[in-house]
């Protein structure tokens, strides 16, 4: 650790990266930051838009070695990263150039509008409403950025082995593990939500990534994960624009938990805004509030922090294994490689699901959902049948993919968060965006095989 006061040194921040000045007055140098080796960015993921004075900070470094900036009160205000970890490869054009540059070999979108073919079809499903009794995962706290007098890691430290039955204690900050999450998610290894926190369904993600690509991914190694997220798209974290679509809706005021009140509504539709954008970047709605303090996420033409999840996952997945014990689904290919992965929540020791192989029989895009106690279960006082009108805060979520044994299906949910870590009534529960891409992925006659 060394004060800024005595080196002479200070850095930079959004039109600059690192600058070394002689002296210790204070001053600030007008910078392309496109063509600046580092950046200094802040703990939201933004450039730093302002140059520190002289004292005001120190220079130390965090657990993964990288040079950081700390205010008087030991609060982080900016870490260093390659200027080119900013502005990943896809943001410039053939000759290289940057956004803003025109450039005629530029090309086109790789991030299509995501969209549903023709052939997808919607219905009525009888099935089970999945239960939420069992209790979250423990997930340890974010782990912060190492202080001023924090010793560096050592270079011959051994990488952490990861299995999916033992949680990771990450070094990672908050960030960090955002961006891991991000890189598998960009993957087609699904984490479930996107919060920044590790637990079960990060790990599992981790071991999944490793079969599918013969690699190992250290949860701990920051300099790596970033590198392998800047190749797959750019920095985990972007800013967007709430549009007056977005803040349109349509919502409802609430969802009731009787099924004869939610019989009653128009549509099982998002309650708010957040909500809606929570689940259009894979993120857990207090997640997306953590990132964006005192926002109205209901004012079009405000600017948000969201993440970044990139394309959906294409292929032809020919065999699905959904796992019991994992609390986890597995899609291949007809040559049997691994094409995705996802968390999900899958039957109980009342109502388990089904043994050996079943197959898909049809898909639901936005289905209803039909409520018979005689077929289904027990819903508070009704005893009759309901007809559960569509939407993502119903029952099955906004997809449905019927099995072969009646009732039974892979389908999404209207609670994200809980996925991988509560059970179903027998059905295969997976978040509304990852039962989305499985459908894009799958037709009728795959095979689905259930094993714990």
């Amino acid at each position: 650790m060394f004060d800024i006061r005595n080196s002479g040194l200070i850095l930079a921040a959004l039109a600059a990266g690192s600058l070394a000045l002689a002296g210790a007055a204070s001053a600030q140098s007008v910078y392309d930051d496109r063509n600046a080796h580092t950046l200094l960015i802040s703990p939201e993921g933004d450039i730093l838009d302002y140059v520190p004075e002289v004292g005001e900070v120190v220079i130390s470094r965090d657990r993964m070695g990288r040079t950081i900036l700390i205010d008087r009160m030991g609060n982080l205000v900016a870490t260093e990263i390659p200027a080119e970890s900013y502005y990943p490869p896809r943001d410039r054009g053939r000759n290289g150039s940057l956004p803003g540059v025109y450039d005629p070999y530029q090309r086109q979108d790789p991030y299509p509008q995501r969209g549903w073919d023709d052939d997808v079809t919607t219905a009525s499903i009888p099935d089970a409403l999945p239960g939420d009794q069992a209790p979250l995962d423990q997930m340890p706290q974010d782990m912060p950025y190492g202080g001023p007098d924090l010793p560096l890691p050592a270079d011959n430290a051994p990488a952490r082995t990861v299995t999916p039955e033992i949680p990771v204690k990450s070094d990672l900050s908050r960030l960090e593990i955002t961006a891991l999450q991000v890189f598998l998610d960009r993957e087609g290894i699904s984490p479930g939500v996107i919060d920044g926190k590790m637990g079960q369904n990060v790990n599992k993600a981790i071991v999944a990534w490793e079969q599918m690509t013969g690699e190992t991914l250290d949860p701990n190694n920051a300099e790596d994960i970033l590198e392998r997220l800047r190749l797959s798209g750019g920095l985990a974290i972007k800013n967007y624009t709430i549009t007056a679509g977005d803040a349109a809706g349509p919502f409802v005021a609430s969802i009731p938990d009787d099924y004869a009140h939610k019989a009653q509504l128009p549509a099982l539709s998002y309650t708010s805004t957040v909500e809606m954008l929570a689940e259009r970047f894979h993120m857990d709605e207090g997640y997306l509030r953590e990132l964006n303090p005192g926002v109205d996420f209901s004012i079009p033409g405000t600017t948000i922090k969201v993440v970044e999840p990139g394309p959906v996952k294409k292929g032809n997945v020919a065999r699905i294994v959904a796992n019991k014990g994992l609390k986890q689904v597995f899609a291949y290919g007809e040559d049997g490689s691994l094409i995705a992965a996802y968390p999900a929540s899958i039957g109980s020791a009342d109502t388990p699901s089904p043994s050996g192989t079943v197959t898909i029989e049809r898909i639901a895009l936005d289905p209803g959902y039909t409520y018979n106690p005689k077929v289904n279960f027990q819903q508070g006082n009704n005893t009759k049948v309901l007809q559960i009108p569509p939407g993502p805060n119903g029952p099955v979520g906004t997809v449905w993919l019927a099995l072969s044994k009646p009732t039974y299906g892979i389908h999404g949910t209207p609670e994200p968060s809980k996925i991988g870590r509560t059970q179903s009534h027998g059905c295969i529960r997976l978040t509304n965006w990852d039962a989305t891409e499985l459908a894009k992925m799958v037709k009728a006659g795959v095979t689905v095989e259930f094993v714990e």
